[in-house]
């Protein structure tokens, strides 16, 4: 697969297909979205928000979460909005999310089966982490935005000034419904 790919990326450069793309690392639409790593939304999200490239800076993650108050998406909202010019922040979950009702003790279960040693489990409960939870889901797509921006909302280093919104999005047809 990688082959392919990069085959195809030879081509993609040498018919400079990447014009119609170009763009500064600065958002126009001064907009940051959170959202889920579905593949589902990697088209249409944007297309069913009417963004195209260099609009906004789109973090994805399971879940679309903040799953750490100072973890890599919360660096990354800062950098948006200190560096970048970000204003608003949209948290967008989706309609039938893999990560709705995941099990953390059925994920260390499949990490044992693929080979982790348990050692390397003990080692990180040690540390202090609650792998169950750090591998678990959630109950509620809609429960689960709300907390999102009620984290974002009131994160300690987040400029009061930015303008934060939760909505959910059907991951078929694309309809986005405002949560909060």
């Amino acid at each position: 697969m990688i082959k392919e790919i990069l085959e195809f990326n030879e081509n993609f450069v040498q018919n400079k297909e990447y014009e119609p793309y170009i763009t500064s690392k600065y958002p126009d639409k001064k907009l940051a979205i959170l959202t889920c790593m579905d593949t589902r939304l990697t088209v249409l999200l944007p297309a069913a928000l009417g963004l195209k490239n260099g609009d906004a800076k789109i973090i994805k993650n399971a879940g679309g979460v903040v799953n750490h108050p100072y973890g890599s998406v919360m660096r990354s909202l800062l950098v948006g909005i200190l560096e970048l010019g970000v204003e608003e922040i949209m948290v967008i979950g989706h309609t039938d999310c893999g990560v709705q009702g995941m099990d953390g003790q059925k994920m260390l279960k499949k990490l044992t089966e693929r080979g982790v040693d348990q050692k390397h489990i003990d080692i990180v409960r040690h540390a202090g982490i609650d792998l169950e939870k750090w591998l678990g889901g959630f109950d509620s797509v809609e429960t689960s935005v709300k907390e999102t921006v009620d984290i974002l909302k009131n994160h300690p280093l987040m400029p009061e000034d930015v303008r934060i919104y939760g909505f959910i999005i059907d991951s078929v047809t694309g309809k986005l419904t405002e949560i909060c």
